[in-house]
């Protein structure tokens, strides 16, 4: 049987297979796996996105499932167990950053309804749809990306440049960036 052509930043490892089989480019509008993604390719930053699949159980285990009520609410001492966690990438200031923007994402949840419907004005509710051919045309920002930045950054949020947003963009299906022929392109 045949292999499925996939974008070709997925090497044989199956565990990036099965991530962008079944997630990578799918809308996401639930908040707690956008916080789950925003925290996630915050930790990615200067590492392989490899490495944070392979330890994205433990992350999940630590960070209390993603729950952002209960991750806005880790103190000094929480954040210090963290940070002798040998699962999770042991990072004082990306750590600190979870909880900082779960507070924030508490407050958009307050002001605009749901995180959901603040970040996905950034491509106006529906998501962009790339014609990429190959993987060397994909940016590693956008506009959109770029004003998403802008704006989280403005409002307090840490470790959300603008290429750690776009990444983000692309995870959670604001952006579909599988390559034409892709067998996830179409889908």
């Amino acid at each position: 049987m045949a292999e499925k052509c996939r974008c070709a930043w997925v090497t044989d490892d199956q565990i990036y297979k099965d991530y962008h089989d079944n997630e990578w480019g799918r809308p996401v509008h639930d908040d707690q796996k956008l916080f789950e993604a925003i925290v996630l390719d915050a930790f990615q930053a200067g590492l392989s996105w490899l490495t944070i699949l392979k330890k994205r159980e433990n992350f999940r285990e630590a960070f209390h499932g993603f729950d952002v009520q209960k991750v806005a609410s880790y103190n000094t001492r929480q954040v210090d167990l963290l940070m002798q966690n040998a699962g999770i990438v042991r990072n004082r200031l990306k750590i600190q950053a979870a909880t900082t923007n779960a507070r924030l994402i508490i407050r958009m949840q307050e002001h605009h309804g749901s995180f959901d419907k603040y970040i996905w004005q950034f491509v106006n509710g529906k998501p962009i749809i790339n014609h990429r051919k190959t993987i060397a045309e994909i940016p590693a920002t956008s506009p959109e990306s770029d004003a998403m930045s802008r704006d989280l950054k403005k409002r307090g949020f840490k470790f959300i440049g603008s290429t750690i947003c776009y990444a983000f963009m692309q995870a959670t299906g604001m952006v579909n960036d599988h390559t034409v022929d892709c067998f996830r392109y179409k889908a």
